[in-house]
């Protein structure tokens, strides 16, 4: 990548490959772009910030004659500093190409350091000085020019960074320009702390200006729901109580808390995945078609569902903690904090009264994967007596390996009228040869530069989230449910499955196992 000319050229391809593509741009680039990564000496900053900036810049959407990037943190280091803590994760290991290593030197030279606390004005002032420095060598008419704050830090700090931004480092927007922040989750801990949250950025911030980021909402086959359903005949008249039976949204992890077990203390389970990753996705599996592909319209029909689900019952919630959590010294001897949950959902509407929607997530299991499985009802007057093998299921693999397969029932080869379950595959590897999936994040963190909030959650769908779990996570917190003790590398509590079979009526298929194609 050699000049600023095979941006303009690698952008505009990308740009021009599809009418959604072209949609998405709803607002006309104007001046410099200036991104603010606060907490820029911290983990989520140099794994997954910078990189996803760095891939948006070697795709053509960052142009090194309009973008600068700062970091901001107390840590006292110079910006060559801060370019060496960054740069192993952008380079991707030993055989880089020369010209790879010409970006990453490129792009590293587009990053400034300034030092400063999160509740003094002194470091943002001279934030805002040397941003303003950038607009000004970019020749951007005062009030004309883009800038973005993302905030990789706690939320406990969320009210005083923004405060400060808002004293310190706004942009004029009247002239075209604009301001926008990007805030992490967790999104507070219960109904009642998100609601202050949201209040005390929403008196500094308007709406448009705030994009709550949930990294499951850039995955590739979660943004591929809305086409999947609404874009297909088939599915459509399929997509209700008549034909589905259940529905599992299941995230698992192999390994457990890995060091993080005093942080994750504090959140659990529920919070650190379900109220947030899982949920988004069960807005886009359990909402009605939108009227038109506008954010606004979206978000509202996933509003329309949450507010839809019917309290949850005690008997149809299963926690679990694995053994040996507690060795972590950082953990408290008697936490009852799950690392481990089944919750079961049910919505109070046409389409989906009766079908039970499993939420499912667990540290330490066996297996690392992240899915969605669609189970249909059984055949009527099943003529070939094949029940016992499985239902029909519509199985999309968020990760790793994305996929979506279909598990049919077909005849067995041979010279024997026998069924076996088999599947109609679509693998994205296979599939897509040579396509590099997006990381979650840069698509992310484009679409905030792009001013498409469509997979951003907004305030009343976070309020309405969260007033679904907050009474169960009080009842918890207060060591009303207690955690069951389960072992390392296996499903997770045993009366997750039993309950699985008794409330929700899931069948497990027994002997398919589906095996991703080979190229």
């Amino acid at each position: 990548m050699a000049s600023s000319k095979w941006h303009v050229e690698k952008r505009d391809s990308f740009r021009n490959e599809s009418p959604l593509s072209r949609d998405l741009e709803h607002a006309p680039e104007t001046g410099s772009l200036s991104v603010v990564v606060l907490g820029a000496s911290g983990d989520l900053a140099k794994k997954k910030t910078f990189p996803a900036l760095f891939h948006l810049y070697r795709q053509g959407f960052l142009l090194s004659d309009e973008v600068c990037i700062f970091g901001y943190a107390r840590t006292k280091i110079t910006d060559d500093e801060l370019r060496n803590r960054v740069r192993s994760y952008l380079v991707p290991g030993k055989d880089s190409s020369p010209e790879q290593l010409e970006d990453v030197s490129k792009f590293l030279h587009l990053i400034k350091y300034v030092s400063g606390s999160y509740d003094s004005e002194d470091g943002f002032y001279n934030l805002d000085k040397e941003i303003s420095e950038h607009e000004s060598l970019k020749n951007s008419a005062e009030g004309s020019s883009r800038r973005l704050f993302y905030l990789a830090l706690p939320p406990s700090v969320y009210p005083s960074v923004c405060k400060m931004i808002k004293t310190c480092c706004m942009n004029k927007s009247h002239l075209g320009g604009w301001t926008r922040i990007v805030v992490e989750k967790p999104f507070g801990k219960d109904l009642e702390s998100a609601e202050q949250l949201s209040t005390q950025i929403g008196e500094l911030f308007q709406e448009p200006q705030i994009y709550r980021i949930d990294h499951y909402l850039g995955k590739e086959l979660v943004q591929n729901m809305l086409v999947l359903r609404f874009a297909n005949r088939l599915f459509m008249p399929l997509w209700n109580r008549d034909n589905i039976a259940n529905v599992q949204i299941v995230f698992r992890e192999n390994f457990g808390t890995e060091g993080r077990g005093g942080y994750f203390d504090q959140y659990g389970i529920i919070r650190d995945i379900i109220q947030n990753h899982l949920l988004q996705v069960f807005c886009l599996v359990a909402m009605e078609k939108p009227v038109s592909l506008r954010p606004e319209h979206i978000r509202d029909e996933k509003v329309k569902v949450l507010q839809s689900v019917l309290p949850i019952k005690d008997d149809e919630v299963v926690l679990g903690q694995y053994e040996g959590y507690r060795d972590d010294p950082t953990v408290p001897d008697h936490s009852n904090t799950p690392t481990f949950a089944t919750v079961i959902l049910r919505v109070h509407n046409e389409r989906w009264e009766g079908v039970p929607f499993i939420l499912k997530a667990g540290k330490a299991l066996n297996a690392r994967k992240a899915d969605i499985r669609i189970q249909f009802k059984d055949v009527p007057g099943d003529i070939f007596k094949c029940q016992k093998q499985g239902r029909n299921e519509f199985v999309i693999r968020l990760q790793p390996s994305e996929a979506m397969y279909m598990k049919l029932t077909v005849k067995q080869p041979g010279l024997e009228m026998e069924t076996i379950q088999s599947e109609l595959d679509l693998s994205y590897t296979q599939r897509y040869q040579g396509v590099t999936i997006p990381e979650a994040y840069e698509r992310l963190i484009l679409d905030t530069i792009r001013g498409d909030q469509q997979h951003f959650v907004r305030r009343d769908e976070l309020k309405a989230s969260w007033e679904i779990f907050t009474p169960l996570l009080h009842r918890i917190d207060k060591g009303e449910f207690r955690s069951i003790p389960y072992q390392p590398g296996t499903r997770g509590p045993a009366e997750a499955d039993k309950m699985l079979l008794e409330k929700a009526g899931y069948v497990q298929t027994h002997g398919y196992i589906w095996i991703p194609p080979t190229l």
